[in-house]
């Protein structure tokens, strides 16, 4: 019998700290839902769980913008049905205007026609989308064309924005006022003017090393990004040849991430056609001119021109429309499927853990009555002495 080292007490609480333990790892389950709340709970499952919330995560934000361009696009067919409609009308007027009964009423039905050709272009412009016009053949994406004059690195230039300039463009700087610190860019498509603007550039040259600023031609969807080495005196002015400038090329599709990696599997991409009159006739003159019973009957053809232009490029919208309701099912059921699999490595089961916390509290309840036991044994020997 011995006093200084008491070994059914030591034992009673090594095994006293492993059953409490043990009960308070289920308790955090308990509280937390969650089977895996630190990785040396389960390393591996730990980080097999970490993907698939990056991956479910991903996918809810790709899942969003499927319908986000959705939602774009079946605001382009809503207009495509409203100029439908006007087509249609239009084509009524037509054959009435064609026909000889129409007689002094061509002028008020030449005058309609007018009305309504207005409002096919105030559709075309109206229809927006996230600030982006769809129907007027800008929607896509457009990047810089050959390389620029002038706007060079070795000139102060970090980087030109042309995400939403006008495609096959070019920009000129057409004006440098050194003295107010403006300058004028000015775009010209097609060998004409369109529109210019000028803006302060005054903070561009007081910049430090290392430093950088933005000039927002915000007119004409354009930024350019300078640091320390911009100078004005580098740039030449004037919309000619040798004048400093940089060009966009033609209009590409506008690119849709669905899915959650860097690839074409997980990106949709498309643009939307230019809708206005001209080019519903498929090149056709603008003007739907009723005013005489032959140009009338020559209307005829340019509207079924239009109609059948239309009626294509509608059917194109529809099919993305069901490619991407598609697209987005698929996206449900990955989602679904993949947090069912996180849910299998890092969820508690519920009822499993309550018995093991009962157990554990059963024990740890016992193991301090059996340490008040070990406790009490040595007293014993003070009957001996």
């Amino acid at each position: 019998m011995r006093i200084q080292n008491n070994i059914a007490a030591i034992n009673s609480h090594r095994v006293l700290s492993t059953n409490t333990t043990t009960m308070n790892k289920s308790l955090e389950r308990l509280s937390s839902g969650y089977r895996i709340n630190t990785a040396s709970d389960d390393a591996a499952g730990m980080a097999a769980s970490m993907r698939f919330r990056s991956e479910i995560s991903s996918l809810k934000v790709a899942s969003r913008n499927a319908a986000e361009a959705t939602s774009l696009l079946q605001v382009s067919e809503g207009a495509m049905s409203q100029i439908d409609l006007i087509l249609n009308r239009m084509k009524e007027l037509a054959t009435q205007a064609s026909s000889a009964n129409a007689g002094d009423d061509l002028s008020k039905i030449d005058a309609e026609a007018t009305a309504l050709e207005s409002e096919i272009g105030r559709i075309v412009s109206f229809t927006k989308y996230g600030g982006k016009t769809l129907l007027d053949g800008s929607f896509g994406t457009t990047a810089l064309s050959g390389t620029p004059t002038g706007f060079v690195a070795a000139n102060g230039i970090e980087n030109i924005d042309v995400a939403n300039a006008a495609a096959d463009s070019t920009f000129y700087v057409s004006a440098m006022d050194t003295a107010n610190n403006l300058m004028t860019i000015t775009q010209a498509t097609g060998g004409a003017i369109v529109r210019s603007q000028t803006i302060d550039y005054t903070a561009a040259t007081t910049l430090s090393i290392n430093e950088d600023a933005t000039l927002n031609f915000s007119d004409l969807g354009v930024k350019i990004t300078v640091n320390s080495d911009f100078a004005e005196g580098d740039y030449t002015t004037g919309t000619s040849g040798t004048a400093s400038r940089f060009a966009t090329g033609a209009l590409g599709n506008a690119t849709f991430q669905i899915g959650t990696e860097n690839a074409s599997s997980s990106q949709m991409a498309f643009s939307l056609s230019d809708l206005s009159l001209g080019v519903l006739a498929n090149g056709s003159s603008a003007d739907i001119d009723l005013s005489t019973q032959s140009t009338a009957q020559t209307a005829l053809t340019t509207i079924d021109n239009a109609i059948s232009y239309l009626a294509s490029k509608r059917g194109d919208v529809g099919a993305l429309v069901n490619r991407l309701n598609y697209a987005q099912s698929n996206l449900s059921v990955s989602i679904e499927n993949k947090t069912a699999s996180e849910s299998v490595i890092r969820d508690v089961d519920m009822a499993s853990e309550m018995s093991n916390f009962t157990k554990s509290q059963i024990l740890v309840q016992s193991s301090i009555a059996m340490l008040a036991q070990a406790n009490v044994a040595p007293q014993n020997i003070i009957q001996l002495l």
